[in-house]
């Protein structure tokens, strides 16, 4: 008899063993398919990076290798640039001829002639994408364009942007190119520049063209008028070859986190990765993963 009641323990024991398995494997695969549901996120940009600015964790990364033209997200490094040689930001300078696009014939409302200040046209190229006006600022940098662009690319080797290549100061040549962990590199850079920060995210501004003639600009990126985001940078930028781009440097679920959006297809697409992203990290905050 005490036999068969060591015999029931033992079996006994082998149930409960098996049932307690059973229910931590039912536990761990619950857990790990709510976060498998909540770590999904679907974006339309063909290369991503998002990157906590403050720890330098990877928190979303698609194609972060890829090497793509960049467009108008050139700007940024564009006003790094002038800002490092320390250049009079209230001198005048006159838009020339040589200012006017000829990689893809865009128009701008900076006619030849038009005189603005240096701090006005870093202005618009960060705000409004302003591409005479980069242009301008390159032509009138100590020895000129060629200059400029070598000063750019050392820049970019000095933040070791090793994917990068740009070969003028506006973005519109599709040989300007990067990819989205070397941009993570060049928003970090230029998050350290208090201009480059304001003139970036200010929402509009209006200017006088050869202090006579009024003219108003907004921002090319949106969401900073936005209440619901917290901008801290931001850039864009568009040419067909590059899709629609979007960098910025946001806070969101009390994190700092750099944003790498590159080729995204469709007018509002860029903005949609955006707020899906926004939506995704506070998600992920709220749930604790």
């Amino acid at each position: 008899m005490a036999a068969q009641q060591r015999k029931l323990h033992s079996l006994e024991g082998i149930v409960a063993a098996f049932a307690l398995f059973f229910v931590l494997a039912l536990t761990i695969g619950f857990a790990q398919a709510q976060t498998q549901k909540v770590k999904v996120v679907y974006l339309r940009s063909a290369a991503v990076m998002v990157q906590d600015a403050a720890t330098g964790e990877v928190v979303i990364n698609k194609n972060s290798d890829a090497v793509v033209p960049i467009a108008s997200i050139t700007k940024l490094m564009t006003a790094m640039i002038i800002l490092d040689r320390g250049l009079d930001l209230e001198q005048r300078i006159v838009v020339s001829r040589e200012d006017v696009d000829t990689h893809k014939g865009t128009r701008s409302r900076l006619m030849p002639g038009t005189t603005l200040t240096r701090d006005e046209l870093l202005l618009l190229a960060l705000m409004a994408s302003e591409n005479r006006a980069a242009a301008a600022l390159a032509r009138t940098y100590p020895g000129g364009v060629q200059a400029f662009v070598k000063a750019m690319n050392e820049k970019a080797a000095e933040l070791g942007m090793s994917d990068s290549q740009f070969i003028e100061p506006t973005g519109l040549s599709p040989s300007n190119v990067s990819s989205p962990r070397d941009l993570v590199k060049l928003v970090r850079a230029a998050h350290g520049y208090p201009l480059i920060r304001e003139y970036s995210t200010r929402d509009k501004a209006t200017v006088l063209l050869s202090g006579k003639q009024k003219m108003n600009y907004r921002n090319t990126n949106g969401l900073v008028r936005n209440s619901r985001w917290e901008i801290d940078l931001s850039k864009t930028g568009y040419i067909s070859e590059a899709g629609r781009c979007l960098v910025m440097q946001v806070r969101l679920a009390s994190k700092d986190l750099i944003v790498v959006l590159l080729d995204s297809w469709g007018k509002q697409s860029r903005i949609g990765d955006a707020n899906r992203i926004k939506k995704w990290v506070e998600v992920t905050a709220s749930a604790g993963i």
